[in-house]
């Protein structure tokens, strides 16, 4: 599957610091410190709707990540999915009349277009599940070997206690579980199975369903399946992070986890679990269930300047929950007017002392806020007139575009 276009990134003077990063798992902000070429897997969209602002702030933190990785000498391989077949698209694609195929293709679009106007770093692997399904029935086959696959009414379903570990990434309590379950897309309730949690890898083909012949038989992935195969095939075991919305940690970061676990009777499947907050609207969660979605594609049609968007979700902590408003795209726009004023100037105060204050603003959890308001300092010093560096205006430019993602050129 297609990504979308690399955005040019200026070179900073130096490199950055290691990362510090609050790890789910650990409970707790740590170094990460990957080899010369970090690995980082973040799933991706199911397509049966555009982007919205949720979306685009989990996807911009983990773009820091990648730029931070790359400022500090990294290369990087990042891997990202898309679940172009799944239980959602297909209701989504009932209710509406569309073809499934066209649905997903046409949403990826969308969310292709959003990511490049965001300036996000593409993924060197974009995968779609549809295309991966090789990838998946070799990995279910795997588990199946191990005796971790068992079958009821011709679909084969994971045991989660054949992994020692389970639970230990969300440490939950099993009622919660359970619950967290059966929001999520799981079958707590189906007769057969041999514990609640167990899930789903290989569904037998159904009337009227898309199913694809395997050595597993005629049918269509389970969800967790999916970017363990992925992840597995293209970064290996004990890459440096997976990342997502918080709301992935159980149970697909769980289940996923642990299928990777007794495939390679390796652990762990990675080496820290970051995931960023929930973005509200009116006081709920931003969830296309609750209908209370606003879209970036929709902002840039109304005129929105994705910098500024980009600005707004910027202005929040990553792993912190928030909600939407139109103050934030206001704010986000005097803010970037402000900065590309400044830059704009012949000379200002000098920068190197703000470029390492950015670098480790950000290397510490991303605090994204600091960052900004760091720059905000420059550039309210630069529009008074302070400073005689003729250079700091581009380094000042180029370590937003390069760090933040921000481009300050004027142009859409």
């Amino acid at each position: 599957m297609q990504s979308w276009p690399v955005p040019e990134l200026p070179d900073l003077p130096g490199t950055g610091p290691v990362l510090r990063i609050h790890d789910t798992g650990a409970r707790q902000v740590r170094p990460i410190e990957p080899g010369p070429t970090a690995r980082m897997y973040v799933c991706g969209i199911t397509p049966y709707d555009a982007t919205h602002v949720g979306h685009a702030a989990t996807y911009v933190a983990f773009d820091l990540i990648h730029r931070l990785w790359r400022d500090a000498g990294h290369d990087v391989h990042y891997v990202q999915n898309v679940t172009d077949i799944d239980d959602p698209l297909l209701e989504r694609a009932n209710d509406t009349g569309d073809d499934w195929r066209e649905l997903a293709d046409r949403e990826v679009e969308v969310f292709r277009g959003d990511m490049a106007a965001l300036r996000v770093l593409p993924p060197r692997e974009y995968v779609g599940a549809v295309e991966a399904i090789p990838l998946i029935t070799d990995l279910i086959a795997r588990l199946r070997d191990k005796g971790a696959a068992y079958e009821v009414e011709s679909d084969l379903y994971f045991p989660v206690n054949a992994d020692p570990r389970f639970g230990s990434l969300a440490r939950l309590d099993v009622a919660e579980m359970v619950r967290l379950f059966g929001e999520n897309g799981g079958d707590p309730d189906r007769p057969g199975k041999k514990d609640s949690l167990d899930c789903l890898l290989w569904q037998s083909a159904r009337p009227g369903e898309p199913a694809w012949d395997s050595t597993l038989g005629r049918g269509r992935p389970g969800w967790h399946i999916e970017c363990g195969a992925i992840s597995l095939h293209y970064l290996g075991m004990t890459f440096d992070i997976q990342g997502g919305g918080r709301d992935l940690v159980f149970p697909h970061h769980e289940m996923g986890a642990a299928e990777a676990h007794v495939a390679t009777g390796t652990f762990p499947h990675a080496r820290a679990y970051v995931h960023a907050g929930m973005v509200g609207l009116d006081g709920e969660k931003m969830s296309k269930s609750l209908g209370n979605l606003v879209f970036v594609s929709r902002l840039r049609n109304e005129g929105a300047d994705p910098m500024a968007v980009r600005l707004a979700l910027l202005n929040h902590r990553y792993r912190n929950d928030w909600t939407w408003t139109p103050t934030d795209l206001h704010t986000a726009d005097e803010r970037l007017a402000r900065w590309r004023e400044a830059v704009q100037r012949p000379s200002g105060p000098p920068a190197g002392t703000l470029l390492e204050g950015v670098r480790d603003r950000l290397a510490d959890d991303l605090d994204t806020p600091a960052a900004l308001t760091a720059i905000d300092g420059w550039a309210d010093a630069a529009l008074a007139g302070q400073g005689e560096d003729t250079a700091a205006p581009a380094l000042v430019r180029d370590l937003a575009d390069a760090l933040l993602g921000v481009s300050l050129r004027r142009h859409r």
